[in-house]
């Protein structure tokens, strides 16, 4: 997915121009996957820190070299069904990100009430064509998420934002100065033999917190008018596979019809909606339904589609456990 997302994005951008942030683990099979990429475009966090640090060392290295450039953020786990008006989407979004300081984000129109997504609520239609943003909620309960939806003018946050490098750092520097200058200190020294111990000594320091809790929230609290958030309401067949919820819709975008499967072989009876996986084993499913049922060989997750965010806490109790071969 990683290598679509990348091709989705050169229609923006040159391959010299797109940064990879990951992990020490991942470092090596995406720099086989994505061969054009230089190393020093593949920043692999000593330890993981969310995406403030993440984007914002992006960002402070950007600084030193073109300022004025504008900065995107796009997770590789997102499928995009309309490219051709993704693209259209993001030109708008950079324009209007370039134009001062502004943080566009890419919002999806619900369909359904969903726990496991942020949502936005936009105000006003501004001149560039964008909604004004009011405020940000990041993953409410039930309730809610009802409410939200019911409303109408709310957009599931996707995680896409767009901003000038000089515009996060400002950001930055106002919201999370201790980690900023975290941040500076590490982006001094990239390009130099120093850089890599600098970040492995340093990052750790930085806190672990999200772009939503850390900027846009606490952004938005200036008001409709005053905080120069925007919102572009997104439609090209947007989905996140982040969740096994997530994995089931795109599923049955793909031609799976009343249960999305992947096994041997499968039987069904009075079953429906049900995410079942499998690989290499014959599954029988007999009047349940909105399950999900995952078979890894070594550990077998049953849930529901409606708590399948819950995924979460079972992986903390494993890091908790010190279980890391089952995560």
């Amino acid at each position: 997915m990683i290598q679509e997302t990348v091709e989705r994005l050169l229609a923006a951008a040159p391959e010299k121009n797109i940064w990879v942030v990951t992990n020490d683990d991942l470092r090596a099979p995406i720099m086989r996957q994505l061969k054009g990429l230089n190393r020093k475009q593949v920043l692999a966090e000593p330890v993981g820190r969310n995406t403030a640090p993440a984007i914002g060392l992006a960002a402070f290295i950007l600084l030193h070299h073109d300022p004025d450039a504008v900065l995107g953020l796009f997770p590789s786990d997102h499928v995009i069904a309309n490219e051709k008006q993704f693209h259209k989407d993001l030109a708008k979004g950079i324009a209007i990100a370039a134009a001062g300081e502004n943080i566009v984000v890419m919002g999806i129109q619900p369909s359904r009430v969903e726990t496991g997504y942020g949502y936005i609520e936009t105000g006003a239609k501004d001149r560039n064509g964008a909604l004004r943003v009011r405020r940000f909620t990041e993953k409410p309960d039930t309730e809610r998420a009802a409410e939200f939806v019911a409303a109408g003018n709310y957009y599931w946050n996707s995680g896409m934002f767009l901003w000038a490098a000089s515009t996060l750092a400002a950001t930055l520097h106002e919201y999370l100065p201790k980690t900023a200058k975290i941040l500076e200190q590490i982006a001094a020294t990239h390009g130099t033999k120093k850089f890599e111990a600098t970040f492995k000594r340093l990052y750790p320091r930085c806190e672990n917190i999200s772009v939503d809790y850390a900027l846009l929230e606490p952004r938005s609290l200036k008001g409709e008018e005053a905080s120069n958030l925007f919102c572009i309401p997104a439609d090209f067949g947007w989905n996140d596979l982040g969740s096994w919820a997530a994995h089931y819709e795109h599923r049955l975008t793909q031609g799976h019809k009343v249960n999305a499967v992947e096994s041997e072989g499968v039987f069904t009876l009075d079953a429906q909606g049900n995410y079942l996986y499998a690989p290499g084993k014959f599954i029988a499913a007999v009047g349940v339904h909105n399950l999900v049922v995952v078979d890894t060989g070594d550990a077998l997750l049953i849930t529901t589609r409606e708590r399948a965010q819950d995924v979460g806490k079972i992986v903390k109790y494993l890091d908790e456990k010190k279980l890391k071969k089952l995560v």
